[in-house]
């Protein structure tokens, strides 16, 4: 059977002041298919989608939703009521509310005596079905949660069914947040869906997952679609090329000079329980180091980012931090951003000794810091002085690496920081890092994707809150980190017992 046109949009086009993020689009989604959507960050594709929301009205253009015009009355209500549901980039959960709480909001039909543990059954079956042995309790409160939970309750309750139909649910960037073996469970049932009939829009900038899930991909770029293809004529390196640009793979990496590294003084120094629950390992970073945390999401990394943060500059129960700190946060919406600054105000705000002068702040010197970080990373926007929320979410994150490199730190703490980025600022963003770690400055970074790693010069692996494994450099490879994550290595592990656990495992 044909498969059935669900959605189609027209001519979409839509201004933000001077900046036009959409030029007269036209993209159609059919039953039954996952489409993919791809192009770098500004491109336009998260104010596409909250068009096909609701949550946005368009300048012109038409929608059609199972070939009925919509566009005069369309909402978030209506779309709700026509089965179309979208999974934000920036998350839309009530932090002070419970997960089942959040899910009854989403919910007009749940209400009467005992919607809670209707609610509860809900939402508990879907994050069952998607994410097994995910830990979550319908009543834990939502901003208890770290982020990768509250992306996998959004994402579950975007599948929750009650009386409205489900037909299409749009997920943005809905694996940023995930490890690779949580990014996996999703990425599976997102393919069981689309063979059942469901709908699925799939943005994304790990391009590998849009290629497993899709049937069609659709780039766009400078706010048009400029290419529709089937996944079958398509691999990673025409895709990226169909974006704009003929870059090399996320994943080739510029060597790393190590000259002089290992060989500045320690900068940070901390003491963390060992896997064996009986000793303690001695985390250490020196000046010019990257050093790098991995393991499953949720298991101590973060905290020990903010444990290091709180003793900048001094002694802080067993931590030590002989040096000026700065921090880029992965949870851009709660930790990162000043959401009623302009751009350039969240860009200095950590460099204002820099650029004030008899008290007051220069704004020459604002500007021109501004301009060079805006340069050097290609924060897209016409004016500096616009709001920071005028900007995409990944162009968002890149004034946050901007406020972290442009200040005088000389620890820079990176907690998941590449959540949104496309493969473009990826790279520019590796490459400085490398640069300034040749310049001496330490570098204490999270990451769950695996790939990254690979830029670290040491890297220490939690499981638990405990530190499991500690890889050098030449050791770093994506079993080895799975391996300690997963089941845990001690800290003085041989490569022989490591390989002889990696067999054991397999």
């Amino acid at each position: 059977m044909a498969a059935m046109e669900i959605a189609r949009l027209e001519s979409i086009a839509k201004s933000f002041g001077a900046v036009k993020a959409l030029v007269g689009v036209n993209l159609s989604v059919e039953s039954g298919t996952c489409l993919g959507l791809v192009g770098y960050n500004g491109a336009g594709k998260s104010t596409l989608m909250h068009i096909l929301a609701g949550t946005l009205r368009p300048d012109s253009g038409s929608i059609f939703i199972r070939a009925e015009h919509q566009t005069d009355k369309y909402s978030v209500a209506q779309a709700q009521r026509l089965g179309i549901r979208c999974v934000f980039q920036e998350l839309s959960l009530c932090p002070n509310l419970s997960v089942v709480e959040n899910t009854r909001v989403f919910h007009r039909s749940l209400s009467g005596r005992g919607w809670r543990r209707k609610a509860a059954g809900l939402i508990s079956e879907v994050l069952d079905e998607i994410f097994p042995d995910h830990g979550i309790s319908p009543e834990d409160i939502v901003g208890d949660l770290p982020i990768g939970k509250r992306q996998m309750v959004e994402i579950a309750r975007a599948f929750t069914v009650t009386d409205d139909p489900l037909c299409m649910v749009i997920l943005d960037e809905p694996t940023s947040s995930l490890d690779v073996s949580v990014s996996e469970q999703l990425l599976k049932f997102i393919r069981t869906s689309a063979e059942t009939g469901m709908s699925i829009i799939m943005i994304s900038h790990i391009l590998n997952e849009v290629l497993e899930c899709s049937e069609k991909i659709a780039v766009m770029r400078d706010g048009r679609v400029v290419e529709v293809r089937q996944v079958s004529d398509l691999d990673r390196d025409k895709l990226v090329a169909l974006m704009g640009d003929v870059s090399r793979d996320e994943s080739a990496q510029k060597p790393l000079s190590h000259t002089g590294r290992r060989q500045g003084d320690v900068v940070v120094r901390a003491h963390v329980p060992s896997g064996n629950g009986v000793d303690e390992v001695e985390f250490v970073a020196h000046r010019g180091e990257i050093v790098g945390l991995a393991g499953l999401a949720g298991h101590g990394q973060t905290e020990m980012l903010l444990k290091l943060f709180k003793a900048e500059g001094k002694t802080h129960g067993d931590t030590t931090v002989n040096a000026r700190v700065s921090f880029v946060a992965g949870d851009r919406q709660s930790d990162g951003i000043f959401p009623l600054w302009s751009i350039i105000k969240n860009i200095s705000i950590c460099s204002y000794k820099r650029i004030v002068r008899k008290l007051l702040i220069d704004l020459d010197l604002e500007k021109e810091m501004g301009r060079k970080w805006q340069q050097l990373i290609n924060i897209k926007t016409p004016d500096l002085r616009n709001n920071i929320l005028s900007l995409s979410g990944g162009n968002q994150q890149k004034a946050l690496f901007a406020r972290a490199l442009g200040s005088a730190a000389q620890v820079v703490l990176m907690d998941d920081p590449m959540r949104g980025v496309d493969v473009n600022t990826k790279r520019e963003v590796y490459e400085l890092i490398q640069d300034e770690a040749a310049k001496g400055r330490c570098f204490i970074w999270y990451t769950t994707e695996i790939a990254e790693l690979g830029y670290c010069d040491r890297v220490y692996v939690f499981r638990n809150k405990f530190i499991v494994s500690q890889l050098a450099r030449g050791e770093i490879t994506e079993d080895r980190v799975i391996q300690s994550a997963f089941i845990g290595l001690p800290v003085d592990a041989s490569t022989h017992d490591s390989a002889r656990l990696m067999t054991n495992h397999e």
